[in-house]
């Protein structure tokens, strides 16, 4: 499953630099951030951009990473031993030397509470070894493309070789809620667990309507950082803002513009009949064409997909159902946004049974027209 939701991440997000070219900046919003960007999750399209690619200070937001990682290494029920090692500065979920927590309770604690020590021990005990699981953190930013980011820790804090950009933080937003764990976590305003109650830091939950998560940050250094998510029917929007001063209240008016300009268009339906292509031989008049996969894209009021067909102006029978028919390409404003594999949808057994019996009626029908 994982493997399967890697391979759809990373065709995503390897278009978000070419989609920037999509990306029109509207007059009517602006942020107090250095950086920010606005993406739909599906397709990675950026509907606003500012500085998005200027490396910069994540602090917490950070966890988004370390969760995904842990989440993808070990077992939720798996035990952890808590120690002195784990203890650090800054926001904690109150850990204790000797105590032992499941993952799942130290994964509350990192993406609610925002816990460094539980970013500690996750680390720790996942990797083997802090460092061990830094380097897996840096090895999935790879994997998805984030080719502007470096991780130096598990917790956020600062640190010359530990940055990102808003465009990667959410990329790998986009990737983390694809896993129902982490949806499920980060979705929570409260929870009593392990007799550890714990409140959710991102004021956005319960606040804006269709907010699902995600994190939370800051450092004196960094500012105040923020990657929310938020849905609403088809749409799911990521926004990110880093060294904003006024994050709430721009991720609300990021949110709104989204909803309210950018409706989610299918394009293509799996198994739907796509098109018919004439067949050169046999007494069918054509074969159907299926679409091999769904494909969908946010697109503004006026404007319009342009679609390019490649497949043969004809065929002879018979054609083999399931096999590659050719494919489908979209292009918005003269830029490539996806492209959808097509199999021919009759059989093949279907197709040369209907070419014997209209060669074997028509012999038939001349046997007859010789005895009258």
């Amino acid at each position: 499953m994982l493997q399967k939701q890697w391979r759809r991440a990373v065709a995503a997000l390897c278009c978000l630099a070419a989609l920037g070219a999509l990306t029109e900046r509207p007059l009517a919003i602006g942020t107090s951030a250095q950086s920010a960007i606005l993406i739909e999750a599906s397709s990675g399209r950026a509907l606003y951009e500012q500085n998005p690619d200027q490396q910069m200070l994540i602090a917490s937001t950070t966890k988004i990473m370390t969760a995904i990682v842990a989440l993808e290494s070990c077992a939720l029920d798996e035990r952890v031993e808590i120690t002195q090692a784990h203890m650090v500065e800054g926001s904690s979920m109150h850990l204790k030397p000797g105590e032992t927590l499941t993952m799942e309770e130290l994964l509350y604690g990192l993406m609610l509470c925002s816990g460094n020590d539980a970013a500690l021990a996750v680390a720790d005990y996942c990797g083997p070894g802090v460092e061990a699981f830094v380097e897996k953190m840096n090895d999935k930013a790879a994997d998805l493309g984030m080719t502007n980011t470096s991780f130096a820790n598990p917790n956020g804090l600062d640190a010359d070789t530990h940055y990102s950009t808003a465009r990667d933080m959410a990329a790998l937003a986009a990737y983390a809620m694809q896993n129902e764990t982490f949806a499920r976590i980060v979705s929570t305003e409260r929870i009593t667990i392990g007799g550890r109650t714990m409140v959710n830091h991102n004021k956005l939950l319960g606040a804006y309507d269709g907010c699902v998560g995600l994190k939370t940050g800051y450092t004196k250094a960094a500012g105040r950082t923020l990657v929310s998510c938020a849905v609403r029917g088809d749409l799911q929007l990521i926004a990110v803002t880093l060294k904003d001063g006024n994050d709430w209240a721009d991720h609300t008016a990021l949110f709104d513009y989204g909803f309210s300009h950018y409706t989610q268009q299918q394009l293509a339906a799996a198994g739907e009949e796509a098109r018919r292509v004439p067949l050169l031989n046999g007494t069918a008049a054509d074969a159907g064409v299926c679409y091999g996969a769904s494909f969908s894209y946010p697109l503004r009021e006026g404007e319009t997909v342009e679609t390019e067909w490649d497949l043969p102006a004809g065929v002879f029978a018979p054609v083999e159902e399931g096999a590659a028919a050719g494919e489908v390409i979209y292009r918005l404003n003269g830029t490539e946004i996806g492209r959808v594999p097509l199999y021919w949808s009759a059989s093949a057994d279907a197709l040369q049974q209907r070419r014997e019996r209209g060669f074997f009626d028509g012999l038939l029908s001349a046997l007859r027209g010789l005895f009258r």
